[in-house]
């Protein structure tokens, strides 16, 4: 879905994000239907990749995002990529996430880094995450698939919770193909000062997602960011990416996109 500034939306159709009441596969067409032309989403646990091309092509919608498989989420896993004792699990987790981002012609992966324990050694985590992210980028580029990583404000204990670790750790990396997945929710929550960080760090940034806070609902939904404000600086600013709607609607999915045209 395009606004009238330009700007490109893409629906979130995981678990507990746009059209969670309908089966998985059925969201490619709901989001269709509802005037995007674009999803993202989480790893699909459970469901192939033929499965996913087949409804992603019968809707005739674009992948543009994806997740790396994230290990065993129902105990726990919120990510593998900085875990010094699963290397070899998230080595794995990015080759099939390659797999599948093949087969749906998705150009951008975000590999989540995982809830560090209380009694967890923080440098030898950063070590980690630092040679698993420069492997993987390196390994995406050969395919021309752009790796991300995301502070998460809203998973306690997360190994990366701030915008500034993520460009720290992406000065650390140092590779070309390594973006910031640049969250306004979790920034705000944690950060603030949206547009400032925006003006500074447009160029490093290569997936934007939007939520109000502190509902994480619509844009228009009360709260504390005014996203027409928003999305006209990050328009001003020359971002030509995608923005994720990745938000809990507060109610039918497509009657809530009534804030789409108020960014025109």
């Amino acid at each position: 879905m395009q606004s009238g500034q330009g700007l490109r939306f893409a629906a979130n159709i995981s678990n507990g994000f746009l059209f969670s009441g309908i089966d998985f596969l059925q969201r490619f067409q709901a989001a269709k239907n509802a005037g995007f032309s674009a999803v993202e989403s989480a790893f699909p646990s459970g469901v192939g990749a033929e499965e996913l091309t087949a409804a992603q092509e019968a809707a005739g919608i674009q992948q543009v995002h994806l997740n790396l498989p994230a290990g065993d989420w129902a105990n726990g896993d919120r990510g593998l990529a900085a875990d010094p004792g699963r290397v070899e699990e998230f080595k794995a987790s990015v080759h099939t996430g390659l797999q599948f981002a093949l087969a749906l012609r998705c150009k951008r992966l975000h590999a989540m880094a995982g809830v560090i324990g209380s009694g967890a050694d923080r440098q030898e985590w950063m070590k980690t995450y630092i040679e698993n992210l420069r492997w993987a980028a390196d390994l995406l580029s050969k395919n021309d698939i752009l790796l991300l990583i995301e502070p998460i404000s809203s998973i306690p204990g997360y190994f990366l919770q701030h915008q500034s670790e993520g460009l720290d750790v992406m000065k650390a990396v140092g590779h070309c193909n390594l973006k910031l997945q640049f969250d306004i929710f979790h920034a705000q929550r944690k950060d603030g000062n949206i547009c400032d960080f925006l003006s500074a760090n447009i160029s490093e940034i290569g997936h934007i997602q939007i939520g109000q806070v502190p509902g994480r609902h619509e844009p228009n939904s009360p709260g504390e960011l005014d996203f027409s404000h928003i999305f006209s600086h990050i328009k001003s600013l020359g971002y030509d990416g995608w923005i994720g709607c990745e938000y809990v609607p507060t109610g039918d999915t497509a009657a809530g996109l009534s804030w789409m045209p108020s960014c025109d």
